[in-house]
Parts: structure tokens; sequence; C-alpha cells
């Protein structure tokens, strides 16, 4: 008969610390996302305790949706479907299936780790995926390589982000200088759901040249991204210091036509706008309903991508 422990675990499951060339990061086993992330001993992503939920959602895995879904309720392939509501005070589904359930390791070694999730099939979402991502550290910051298949007999719909907070320590988010590329922005509701598209040029939501956030609320999604701004390796967003003496930049591969940017207003206690979650997203919210830049996974496929973090612009 197996044995079974009933020893006490940290709320985010097991630890992975991994680093290499004074960077530093740690994953956890719990969504299988990113804890902390740190060079040279400051620390760029707003960590949070091992012993401790991700507040806000900082760090997870967010699939096979991102953000919201109206109602929960989407069609596809003919079939009427209804997700759990996770975000019942405003009846939506939010955020995807991972971020709660547990990665397994699959290898390590000083400098990466390389985790898996087996997402079963269920009620709101038939469609069963194994999602793997590999963590690594070096000179250049923080790398994450995902790859997510389709292991069922259905062709499954398919949507993808991450939710780290970048911060630059000691600088408040109002004075922070923020660039985004992105040449439009969702219009929302009082659901935060998205009812129209609007350009950004000249307006208060224009970040595409670095901007001060200063009292700004901002949870808001960009898309329509400037070809100057992308490369064939993708895009990038970055927060600046007021002086230009430090910044952090986060980028994101080609997969991800979307930027999320959340300045964290509705966080409680000293995380209150402490911080500012910087999301690529493949696609943008109530995507799953418009069918906008949704990707369907054939049996059997595999979607992969990549994005990270590194200090400076």
């Amino acid at each position: 008969m197996e044995d079974v422990t009933t020893a006490a675990r940290p709320l985010s499951g097991a630890q992975w610390t991994i680093g290499a060339d004074g960077h530093e990061a740690v994953v956890v086993e719990v969504g299988g996302g990113l804890r902390a992330y740190r060079a040279d001993g400051v620390d760029y992503v707003d960590a949070y305790g091992e012993d401790e939920l991700p507040p806000g959602a900082a760090g997870q895995i967010l699939a096979p949706w991102p953000n919201r879904i109206r109602d929960g309720q989407y069609t596809f392939g003919g079939r009427a479907l209804q997700l759990s509501l996770t975000e019942p005070e405003r009846h939506v589904a939010i955020h995807g299936l991972v971020n709660w359930l547990p990665w397994r390791l699959v290898s390590r070694r000083s400098d990466s780790v390389v985790i898996r999730c087996e997402m079963p099939a269920q009620l709101g979402y038939p469609w069963p995926l194994e999602l793997q991502t590999e963590w690594r550290v070096d000179a250049g910051g923080l790398r994450a390589e995902h790859e997510v298949t389709n292991v069922g007999r259905e062709p499954a719909p398919f949507g993808f982000s991450v939710h780290p907070y970048l911060r630059l320590p000691g600088v408040p988010v109002d004075d922070l200088l923020l660039r985004v590329p992105g040449r439009n922005r969702l219009m929302l509701d009082g659901r935060l759901l998205p009812i129209g598209a609007v350009k950004v040029a000249g307006g208060d939501y224009d970040f595409t040249a670095p901007r001060r956030i200063g009292p700004a609320v901002l949870d808001v999604a960009f898309g329509d991204l400037d070809p100057d701004q992308v490369g064939p390796t993708g895009s990038s967003v970055t927060l600046t210091g007021p002086d230009s003496s430090a910044a952090v930049s986060i980028w994101a591969d080609n997969s991800f036509g979307w930027w999320q940017v959340f300045t964290g207003d509705t966080l409680t206690g000293d995380r209150h706008r402490r911080s500012v979650a910087v999301e690529p997203m493949t696609c943008p919210p109530d995507a799953f309903r418009s069918g906008r830049d949704i990707i369907v996974l054939e049996p059997g496929q595999t979607w992969r991508a990549a994005w990270g973090i590194r200090p400076g612009s």
C-alpha cells in the first residue's frame, strides 16, 4: 500500500528555483506559474509568498483562454457550451482552466525547469489538452517556452496568456513611463467586456511612445500592433523609471498579437497600484464568443510560443 503523506505543504505547492548569471526565478507547482524573478538582487516581478495564493492572478498561466468570457457561454462546432462563472460578481468565466491545476516536474537543471500539466476534458470545455512549459534564465533574462497539444479526438478552440506583474522597486506606478506598441484599444462595458475598439493615436491611451502613467486607471487590451515596433522575433512592452536609470521589458513572439495592461487598482493592501500586470495575449477578451484570433487546435496538433522578461529597455 502506498504511503500517504499528511505533511503541510505551501499553498502554491512545490517550489522550483532556477538561477544563472545573476538571474533567479521561482516557479510553482500550482498553476505552473512564476512566483518571483530577480536580477542582481533586484525584484522585477511583484512576487508573492510560497504560502500565499497568487494575488490578482500574479504570474499565472492563462489557458485555454485569457481574460473574460461573457456569461461563460460560447458556441463552437455547432455546440453551445457553458463554463463555470469564476468571476461571479461580473457573471463571467475568467483566465482559463489550468491556473489552479497541479503541474508536474519533467526535468530540472540549475538554470531551467520543465513542467507539464494534463488538463482533462470537462463541462464547458470538452477537449483534453497537454501543456508543457520550460522556464529558463540566463544573462539575457527570463524566458518561457510553451507547448500545448490537443490530445483529444476533436478540434478545440484555444487562446493563451500569462499574467506577470512588473515593477521597478521604489518607483510608484504613477511615475513609471509605459510604452505599449498597440495602436488601438478595446472599449469596455461595466463588466470589463469589450464593446468596440478605437484608435489610441493622440489620446489618453496612446502609449506607443514612452509616457508617464500618472493617475491613469488601466485594465485595457491593446491590439493592432505598430509594425514599426514589431520585428521578426515579436514585440515588447517597457516600463522605465522617471530618470531613465532603470527599466524592465517584457517581450513576446509573434504568436501574441495583443497586450493587456492592468495597473492593479482593484488589488488591496500594499499591492494596490504597486506594480503593473503586462500580459501578452494570443487573442482579445471574450474571443470564444467573437471568434477573433482564436486558435483552433486539431487533434494531435501542438501550438508553441515564447516570451520573456529582461531588465533594461
